[in-house]
C-alpha cells in the first residue's frame, strides 16, 4: 500500500509540474488591427493565480514524496497520530486549494471563450486558438491531478484511522 501511495504522489508531483508549465510558458502573438497582441497566462488573474496554486502544491506533494519514501524505507510504523491528522488536513488543503484554483481558471477560461456581449467583452479564442486550447488541456490535466490527489488523500485517511483500534472505542465507550 506504500508503494501505491509513493506512486500515486510521483504521479501528483509530474502532473502538477506539468500543469504548471504548460499554463506558464504557454504565449501566442497575433497581429490584430496593426497592434501585436501577445496572449499569455498573466492577461487573467486566475491563471496566474493557479500557475502558483499548482507549483506550490507540487512543492508540498515532493516535501510530502522525500518523507514518505524515508519512512517506506525504515519499514516502520507512523504511530504518532498527530502527524497523521496533519498529514491528512494538509493533503485534503491541497486538494481543495488546487480544485478551486483550477475551476476558478476554467471559468474564467470559459469566459474567454464565449465573450460577454453586456460587459463588452470580446471573445478571445476565436484570435488565440492556439492558445486557448492548450490552457483547456492544461484544464484536463489539472482536473485529473486532482483526482490523482483524492486518492492520495484516502491512503492518508486510511494511514490515520488506522492508527485508531477498535478496543480504543469499545474502553471509550464504556466510560
Amino acid at each position: 500500500m506504500a508503494k501505491a501511495q509513493l506512486i500515486l504522489r510521483v504521479f501528483a508531483v509530474s502532473l502538477l509540474v506539468f500543469t504548471a508549465s504548460l499554463v506558464g510558458f504557454n504565449t501566442q502573438t497575433k497581429e490584430v488591427l496593426l497592434v501585436r497582441k501577445k496572449a499569455t497566462f498573466r492577461d487573467l488573474n486566475s491563471l496566474y493565480v493557479s500557475v502558483y496554486v499548482y507549483s506550490v502544491a507540487a512543492g508540498y506533494n515532493l516535501l510530502r514524496l522525500c518523507n514518505l519514501s524515508a519512512w517506506f524505507e525504515r519499514n516502520s510504523k507512523w504511530t504518532n497520530v498527530g502527524l497523521a491528522w496533519a498529514g491528512l488536513l494538509l493533503d485534503q488543503l491541497a486538494v481543495y486549494v488546487t480544485f478551486g484554483a483550477n475551476t476558478a481558471a476554467l471559468q474564467a477560461s470559459v469566459l474567454g471563450l464565449t465573450g460577454q456581449n453586456e460587459f463588452q467583452w470580446m471573445k478571445l479564442c476565436n484570435r488565440f486558438t492556439r492558445f486557448c486550447i492548450q490552457i483547456g488541456g492544461a484544464m484536463i490535466c489539472g482536473y485529473i491531478t486532482c483526482i490523482v490527489m483524492i486518492l492520495v488523500t484516502s491512503f492518508s485517511a486510511f494511514n490515520l484511522f488506522r492508527l485508531y483500534s477498535p478496543k480504543r472505542f469499545l474502553l471509550l465507550k464504556a466510560i
